[in-house]
Parts: structure tokens; sequence; C-alpha cells
């Protein structure tokens, strides 16, 4: 999924960036209002993250050109302007959420997945399938090979998880704000010592293994090729 930030403030752009490609996006910068207008209007971004206040052209016309043109992706207003008059100002203006700076970046990733879910919904099923690994979701269980895997909520959450986002490379920051709802901590073993036993219940002694490392990015869940 591509997304759009256009954002004047060096530090808090490159940080977006910086997070929101750790949680596995492609995100261009902008880092003025007419160079991110410009930039939506030929690619196709999935959603747009941006300030009120921008060099060039601010962020009221931007998204009141942007639906004016017909574009529909989810616009998500990013700023220090927290007066209700402005939360107000922006969504009457066609803008699908508001977060006011400073922020916690775990709820804006929180916001965007939420908002991309929203534009793109999904098929909800009972049951998510890999290989032979089943997960009930009703009942909160998992079958590998048919046999009962007993596993802790967490760690059905993060299977499912996994499951969900097959194929995907998913950052231990990513797993730890998803699951956990925490910021990672580069110096805790939190999430390898998770997946380590994760591994240990759904891939030893089964066929083949699903769960794999990817060094120095972080965890993903397939059949291998």
């Amino acid at each position: 999924m591509k997304l759009l930030i256009i954002e004047d403030e060096l530090k808090t752009g490159d940080y977006l960036q910086k997070g929101l490609n750790e949680a596995g996006f492609v995100v261009d910068l902008a880092r003025t209002g007419l160079d991110g207008y410009h930039q939506a209007m030929v690619e196709p971004y999935g959603l747009i993250i941006l300030d009120v206040m921008l060099p060039d052209l601010d962020g009221w016309h931007i998204v009141k050109s942007l639906r004016d043109e017909g574009r529909q992706m989810p616009l998500l207003f990013l700023t220090a302007r927290d007066s209700v008059e402005d939360r107000v100002k922006g969504l009457e203006l066609g803008a699908d959420d508001y977060l006011v700076k400073p922020f916690a970046f775990s709820e804006l990733l929180a916001r965007v997945r939420t908002l991309l879910r929203r534009g793109s919904p999904q098929p909800q099923h009972d049951r998510l399938q890999v290989a032979d690994l089943t997960l009930d979701l009703a009942r909160r269980r998992a079958l590998r090979g048919g046999e009962r895997i007993h596993l802790t909520n967490k760690e059905f959450a993060l299977l499912e998880l996994l499951v969900r986002r097959r194929g995907e490379v998913l950052s231990r920051s990513l797993i730890a704000s998803l699951v956990w709802d925490m910021n990672f901590d580069s110096d805790t073993n939190v999430i390898d010592v998770a997946i380590r036993r994760l591994r240990a219940k759904i891939d030893d002694g089964f066929e083949p293994r699903l769960i794999q490392t990817v060094r120095g990015m972080g965890y993903t869940l397939d059949v291998p090729e």
C-alpha cells in the first residue's frame, strides 16, 4: 500500500516516513503543499496524511481541491491546530480523520489502518487457512494437520496477525504495536521470545515450516517456495 505524507517540518516528516516504512508501507514525502497536491493528482495513493499549515498551499485547499476533483482516497489531517473549529472545518472539507500534534505513533498507525480498512472492505470469514494450519476465529482455536494447538490469548493474536498478513514481512515494532499495544523497545527480546514459542507450537513436528525470520527486517508466515 502506497501512502503520501505532506509535511514541511523536517523531523516530523522523516519520523513519519521511517515509522510507516517499518510498518510495511511504501511512503512518499512531500515538503510543500503544492508538491503534495501535484503528487496526489498523479499517483494512486491509498491514503494521504497532511498538515494544515504548509508552504505554497495549505492543507485546507489541498483537501477541498482533491475532493472537488473526485479523488476519494482517505485523507488524515495531522496538525498542531487543535481547536474544535479547526477539527470541524477539516472534516467538513472532506477529511476522513483529524489527529492533533503531539501524537503517539501507535495511535496514528491504528488510525491509518482503520481508514484503509474502511476504504477497502474485506469479507469477514470465520476461518483462516494456510497450508494445513487452520484458525477458527469464532472459537479462538488453532489446528495444524487436524491437531489442536493450544495457544495463549497473545499467541493466538500473534498467529492471527501473521496469517491475515500472509507473505508480508512484519517488523518487530509493528507486531509490538498491534499485538501488545506498546512501542517497541530495541533492548527487549519480547517479540523474539514470543515468535520462538509460537514457532515451537506451530512448526515443530510439522511440514512445511510456516513461520520464517527475515534477517534484519522481522517475521513472516507463508508456505516456502
